[in-house]
């Protein structure tokens, strides 16, 4: 008797019986053994972190754990990698894939694009760091010279050289701020007095920041002058000077002092006018 021969409702039944256990078979085998074999399922890559790498060394880099690469057109720069290094990839490192997988890279620019310089002359250390770090520039040293401006930015600088506003420069570059330091001038010069009346003499002293001291009227009064020879040597020459001139001064010219020091004059008061020729006269 052929199987497939139907003489009741029970041979019906058994042959749909037949019919459903094959196919649920066919169902299983398909899902749970043939494609998990065909596809390596359950069998996943870790992919690797190739940022920083070379684009000449990705294709080994990735050939060794069974992944390709693809280079997107559009790139990006970052002074902290090299040119033609992978800058941002797909997927992200760590991330589960499959065998054979393509990993898609964006490269490091060759050359930085230009960017233009902001100012920062004028504003404060915190303002021009904020300002950098918006024009993806980089903050170097800060220098702190005599000002009475506390963190006030008196310079910007590029390597050796002042750098000016909209001027083109590399992005990624390092800018140096010269800065005041808030106290000023604090050491100087004395100033050259000798020969000077005292309304003079007290204007050159206020003028440098230096304050004025004792004040001496003398009958006699010659200055004591430094001159240079011709052989490049000083010596000391005895002058006169006009009545009513500073002939001594305390601390004597080209001293180094410091803000609000007291300057000492000695002034020539004679009780009748002098007319032989003075330093003013030599003038």
């Amino acid at each position: 008797m052929s199987i497939f021969k139907i003489n009741s409702w029970k041979d019906l039944l058994l042959h749909v019986g037949v019919i459903v256990t094959l196919g649920v078979l066919f169902v299983f085998i398909f899902f749970f053994v043939y494609l998990p074999m065909s596809t390596n399922h359950g069998e996943t890559i870790t992919v690797p972190d190739v940022t920083g790498v070379h684009v000449d060394d990705l294709d080994e880099f990735l050939e060794v754990r069974n992944l390709r690469f693809e280079v997107q057109e559009d790139s990006g720069f970052s002074a902290d990698l090299p040119p033609l290094t992978v800058l941002h990839q797909f997927p992200l490192p760590s991330a589960k894939v499959k065998e054979n997988r393509k990993i898609y890279v964006s490269l490091n620019a060759e050359k930085p694009p230009l960017v233009r310089m902001p100012k920062l002359v004028g504003g404060s250390v915190k303002n021009a760091q904020f300002v950098l770090k918006t024009y993806d520039l980089n903050l170097g040293e800060i220098k702190y010279v005599p000002d009475l401006a506390l963190n006030y930015v008196l310079e910007q600088r590029l390597e050796e050289r002042e750098v000016l506003e909209g001027e083109r420069i590399p992005k990624g570059s390092t800018i140096n701020l010269v800065v005041g330091d808030g106290l000023g001038k604090q050491t100087l010069e004395s100033p050259n007095l000798i020969g000077l009346d005292l309304e003079s003499a007290q204007f050159a002293i206020v003028g440098s920041g230096l304050k004025i001291g004792e004040i001496t009227h003398e009958k006699e009064g010659v200055a004591v002058v430094k001159v240079e020879l011709e052989d490049g040597t000083f010596e000391y020459e005895e002058q006169p000077v006009a009545p009513g001139a500073v002939f001594k001064q305390r601390p004597t010219s080209g001293r180094s002092m410091r803000l609000g020091q007291m300057v000492d004059l000695w002034i020539y008061s004679p009780d009748s006018l002098n007319t032989s020729p003075t330093l003013l006269d030599q003038e």
